[in-house]
């Protein structure tokens, strides 16, 4: 049963990504916009009187979009995949590409909705993301390994 929660999860979360980027430009411009107008309003009571740009947060916040979708990705992917049975490099290997290969196509899917495009910067931003996860997942696994080894 779990088996099929953790690629259910994976395919819950790869339909998010889709319907955010079958937005229309202007709908996800008022999305990305309303959580940069939340965070500049929450960083402005830490700095009062600052002058923050709009637009260049907006920016930063739609890229790390960009990574944080794709970090979770790539820890319910390699999940999946462990719990499917898969491990070591192999899991690592084949949760990269599946990510990867889900970015391109993401940013392929982007070319056919109206005001958006593809990016190639995207994918990467992607990829680093998949790879921060994976990443993330492997030494936490470690880690959690390592203490109920030790009896901890």
């Amino acid at each position: 049963m779990i088996k099929f929660i953790s690629w259910a999860a994976v395919f819950l979360w790869m339909a998010l990504i889709f319907n955010l980027s079958a937005q229309v430009a202007e709908q996800s411009n008022q999305l990305s916009t309303g959580i940069t107008e939340v965070i500049v309003k929450t960083l402005a009571q830490f700095a009062p009187g600052a002058d923050f740009d709009i637009e260049g947060f907006n920016h930063i916040v739609r890229k790390n979009a960009h990574f944080f979708a794709y970090l979770m990705l790539g820890i319910l992917v390699i999940y999946a995949l462990r719990k499917s049975g898969v491990y070591g490099y192999r899991s690592v290997v084949i949760a990269l590409g599946v990510c990867v290969l889900y970015a391109v196509s993401d940013e392929v899917h982007q070319l056919f909705v109206p005001g958006r495009g593809g990016q190639v910067q995207d994918v990467i931003i992607d990829s680093a993301g998949v790879s921060v996860g994976i990443g993330l997942y492997w030494v936490i696994s470690r880690l959690v390994n390592i203490q109920v080894g030790d009896g901890s």
